[in-house]
């Protein structure tokens, strides 16, 4: 990963206008804010940089409003949850661009936090368009990007702006690149990844990068059914997509001539209906009833995870290795991740993991606050799993 400019770069900025860009793209149910860790996580940045007397200006998008002003989508919205994380009174502007941005600015004083409306009530903001990317830059003097999630979007507010000022990553962004490079850039070996979920269509390139990078991949959920059917078992009328089976065969392929060990359940949780309490039994994976689904791994696989999981110095995970919302169904899942925190806690593994399954399934086992990192980013993230170049983050590379 090429070097990037920090916080820790900056001097001197008071009095200074600094244009972060953050993720408030936050759950909101009756107007109210129902889940601010996304806040929480870029507080570190506005605090630091008003504790220092500049005038932080925040930049953001809320849902999808088409380039069009959508009264439901203002970051007004927000407003009152971001001071309360911040224990600090935010302004707000009436527009991202333009008098209303610019009288909102003129009216700041050295510390003071403003939250401007919504970059993609404007067409431009998503197009990267150059006029409205000057725009923004009107109110600026340096550029902070702290919203590694959005990093994978080429957009005015993620992207362009970098190429008008001075641009440096925030806390969160660079807590975030710092961990990823310990996870697949420059890992401590071996390494072990954890890929679930239910279908392998939307995570191929991902399978397909992480194979050339493993020692280990550990493939649950439903898309491990489409592997295992792709070795001639039945699956029963687990959720597979047959149709797959020959990228399947691929991919463990790729891992053979990477010598990356594929590491699929050999026995699992079935039951004859998906509901909380069904009644379920062990099999082996080779002895899946015709009529039961697979809908959590096993205890001899379980068994088999953590054996890898503790032979590992890193382990990336994405995805739950069952259907975890619903019990019993979460017990590998459950498991898996508490011998992961445990070892990460005893020193003994760097943890990193991600997507919103997956953070969602951490919290479940009430572990996730002992991984090395956890990574409220969703499509970044998986972007980065897949070894794609992000925008956002390219383009704070030092020259």
């Amino acid at each position: 990963m090429a070097a990037f400019k920090t916080l820790d770069d900056l001097s001197d900025i008071a009095g200074k206008r600094i244009l972060v860009r953050v993720d408030l793209n936050v759950p909101v149910s009756d107007g109210k804010v129902t889940d601010t860790t996304r806040i929480e996580r870029v507080a570190p940045t506005i605090l630091e940089l008003s504790g220092k007397g500049a005038k932080v200006i925040l930049l953001a998008h809320f849902g999808r409003p088409k380039g069009e002003p959508v009264a439901d989508m203002s970051l007004k919205l927000i407003a009152p949850a971001v001071e309360q994380v911040l224990d600090h009174a935010v302004l707000f502007g009436d527009d991202c661009i333009g008098p209303a941005a610019a009288e909102a600015v003129a009216r700041m004083q050295d510390g003071d936090i403003l939250l401007l409306e919504n970059t993609r009530f404007h067409k431009g903001e998503e197009k990267n368009d150059a006029d409205f990317t000057r725009a923004l830059a009107a109110n600026g003097d340096i550029y902070v990007n702290d919203a590694f999630s959005a990093a994978h979007r080429a957009h005015a507010s993620t992207e362009g702006l970098a190429h008008h000022m001075p641009a440096y990553a925030g806390r969160t962004m660079q807590a975030e690149l710092e961990a990823l490079e310990k996870g697949l850039g420059q890992p401590n070996r071996p390494v072990v990844a954890i890929v679930g979920g239910a279908k392998v269509s939307t995570k191929i390139d991902l399978l397909m990068n992480l194979v050339k990078k493993v020692d280990a991949l550990v493939i649950g959920g439903g898309m491990a059914n489409t592997f295992i059917a792709a070795r001639g078992t039945n699956v029963g009328k687990s959720l597979c997509e047959h149709d797959l089976a020959e990228t399947a065969k691929q991919i463990m392929i790729e891992a053979a001539s990477a010598q990356c060990a594929i590491i699929l359940p050999v026995d699992g949780v079935v039951a004859r209906e998906f509901k909380a309490g069904a009644e379920n039994e062990v099999v082996d994976i080779e002895a899946i009833p015709a009529d039961a689904m697979v809908l959590d791994v096993g205890p001899k696989s379980i068994e088999a995870i953590n054996g890898w999981i503790e032979r590992a110095q890193t382990l990336v995970w994405n995805g739950p290795l069952g259907a975890f919302e619903i019990a019993p169904f979460d017990a590998a899942t459950v498991a898996a991740a508490k011998f992961a925190a445990a070892q990460t806690v005893a020193g003994k593994l760097v943890s990193v993991a991600g997507g919103g399954d997956t953070v969602s399934a951490l919290n479940h086992a009430g572990v996730a606050d002992d991984f090395s990192y956890v990574s409220t980013a969703g499509g970044a993230f998986l972007e980065w799993m897949e070894g794609k170049e992000l925008p956002g983050v390219a383009v704070l590379s030092k020259v």
